[in-house]
């Protein structure tokens, strides 16, 4: 997949094994301030969102999209994640990918230069066309919502 580094210090993304569906997410700034020393930390107070930079741009394949979700261990260990808990990175969006991290954890959490703070999973999708109609095909759940299916 096509990608571009918007600044020297950005990482490109990694997978933790070949299996790995996730392409981790580096951080490389904060709050739009690219911070070109060899190292910085900002801390993420309780309740807090903090945009972090990645550094990169990408270009998806049509008909997919980038999904941003949470790093598992970020979000068990310091409680955190995604502000809007998934994000989508358009294919036809080129500029940077940015994290909004946001702690729910009640005390101040550490994010350092080229820290794993999130993952990249690029999902295939269907662009349908939308036709209102009457009625719609009937089956056995029906219109049956939340927990209807007694499971």
């Amino acid at each position: 997949m096509k990608f571009k580094k918007l600044y020297e210090s950005a990482v490109t993304p990694t997978r933790g094994s070949d299996q790995a569906a996730g392409y981790d997410l580096y951080a490389c700034g904060y709050e739009n301030q690219m911070i070109n020393a060899e190292s910085w930390e900002i801390y993420i107070n309780p309740g807090d969102t903090i945009k972090i930079n990645t550094g990169i741009a990408v270009e998806l394949p049509k008909c997919s999209f980038g999904g941003v979700f949470p790093r598992s261990g970020l979000a068990c260990k310091s409680g955190l994640a995604p502000a809007n808990k998934v994000g989508v990175i358009d294919s036809d969006y080129r500029g940077e990918v940015i994290v909004c991290l946001y702690n729910q954890s009640p005390v101040p959490q550490l994010i350092k230069k080229g820290d794993r703070i999130a993952q990249f999973i690029i999902i295939p999708y269907i662009a349908a066309e939308w036709e209102e109609v009457d009625d719609l095909s009937g089956t056995e759940r029906g219109a049956g919502g939340f927990g209807s299916t007694g499971k």
